[in-house]
């Protein structure tokens, strides 16, 4: 199909009795929006950042409608940055290989997508560690919620291909259950990362789950209703990372639409918005309050500011507590479901003795029966 000239289009229709400088401004707007109908769009999001968009500032203001926060949780050395970066497009998480820790605190991370939608990536530390206490990981969710502000419309469980799944990650999520209501799964799409080296093993995730996926994490993929991605966070195919992403995006929005287009959020999420939302109006206020001097208006929001960060400290700690309290319970359930299952091999291994000493015994009786009929046999009469 043949283009016409984006020049010509704009050109034709500025009316020349304009002045100069307004004839250049109209025509360079019409040029843009000529371009813009005649080229076709490439990428899923802004030229700017071919796979990330532009990076927008953590404002308070920014929070609308079209805006989608996901959250990264998993296990240290899963590749949760490494995610977070393909998603954004562009490296902003701080991510190497290996399962010391980067990241130490909840971080977030904006981009825009090309239709406009803003998109918020929380990348968090290993909270799924075993060495991760109680204390570290309380503050770090009620950070993650802070920071989310509107609430969360995914969450995106990492897990890697490259290590077997274990004991720890599946108490986290089990703990994430019991802390935030069994409805959180709804929220939950689980990312395989390692694609490269299935693929250097000419292997699909399908065949990686088919040959040895543990039935802890086949329940957990049961709960999330099979919304699984696998990425690749090395390969440096343009065409292959947008796959990634987009497909990734189709289970977020799936998500979102069958929640009925609302995040997740819960009383924490409210009352940490409403503590916020009135901590950011009051010094709206005081900004515009007139007789006082810097000093007395410093003061005032410093005060507003400690009566907010005594309210998270309690809130912390709530969550720190409850959070002991699951740890506790969970380490309960797992333990007296170990002692079950040991329970069960002991009374089958029983079984099995029983079973084999009855078999020994009924042979022993068939043998003596076969010896009794063989020697009735030889001293049996023959009349003739």
């Amino acid at each position: 199909m043949e283009i016409e000239s984006p020049y010509r289009l704009c050109h034709s229709s500025v009316p020349e009795n304009l002045p100069v400088l307004c004839r250049v401004f109209v025509l360079s707007l019409s040029l843009l929006l000529a371009l813009e109908k005649a080229l076709p769009t490439v990428g899923y999001l802004q030229p700017e950042f071919m796979m990330g968009g532009s990076s927008v500032d953590d404002d308070w203001e920014l929070t609308s409608s079209s805006s989608k926060t996901v959250v990264l949780v998993g296990r240290t050395g899963n590749g949760k940055s490494a995610t977070g970066n393909t998603i954004l497009g562009r490296k902003v998480f701080k991510s190497r290989a290996g399962s010391s820790a980067v990241t130490t605190s909840c971080e977030l991370q904006t981009t825009v997508l090309n239709d406009g939608q803003i998109v918020n990536v929380i990348d968090t530390p290993g909270l799924f560690d075993s060495s991760a206490g109680s204390e570290f990981v309380g503050k770090e969710i009620v950070k993650c919620i802070d920071l989310a502000k509107d609430g969360i419309h995914a969450i995106l469980v990492v897990f890697s291909v490259r290590t077997r799944f274990t004991e720890e990650e599946e108490t986290a999520l089990r703990s994430l259950q019991t802390l935030f209501g069994s409805k959180i799964v709804d929220f939950m799409i689980v990312v395989f990362t390692g694609g490269d080296e299935l693929e250097e093993n000419d292997e699909t995730l399908e065949d990686y789950l088919g040959r040895g996926c543990p039935q802890p994490l086949k329940d957990i993929l049961d709960l999330c209703e099979n919304r699984y991605v696998l990425f690749d966070n090395k390969t440096k195919d343009e065409e292959k990372r947008f796959g990634q992403v987009q497909q990734l995006l189709f289970f977020v929005n799936t998500v979102l639409s069958r929640n009925g287009g609302q995040p997740y959020t819960d009383e924490l999420f409210t009352e940490l918005k409403e503590g916020a939302t009135k901590l950011h109006n009051q010094q709206r206020k005081v900004d515009s309050l007139k007789g006082y001097s810097k000093g007395e208006i410093l003061e005032l929001k410093k005060q507003m500011q400690q009566t907010y960060d005594d309210q998270l400290k309690r809130i912390t700690e709530m969550v720190e507590s409850k959070l002991r309290e699951t740890t506790t319970w969970l380490e309960q359930q797992l333990a007296e479901e170990q002692a079950a299952r040991i329970k069960a091999e002991e009374n089958a291994m029983l079984a099995q003795k029983r079973s084999d000493q009855e078999i020994r015994e009924l042979r022993e009786r068939l043998e003596k029966a076969h010896e009794e009929l063989r020697k009735q046999g030889g001293n049996r009469c023959v009349i003739l």
